[in-house]
């Protein structure tokens, strides 16, 4: 099975969703204080990349 850059592009983008998620729950569910806030904001950012990596499919 061959993966081409599209492929692998959909992939990372997956995963970087599927952590976001994992990130942002932590910080709701598990930290009540400030770390809360640090995880909930990284995960905002693995949303981030992940919207970049999804805008470069089919331009790389």
């Amino acid at each position: 099975m061959g993966m081409n850059k599209n492929t692998v592009l959909a992939w990372a983008t997956f995963i970087m969703i599927l952590v976001g998620l994992a990130l942002i729950a932590l910080g709701a569910f598990r930290y009540d204080d400030v770390a809360g806030w640090g995880f909930g904001a990284v995960g905002i950012g693995f949303f981030a990349v992940a919207w970049v990596f999804n805008a470069l499919k089919g331009r790389v």
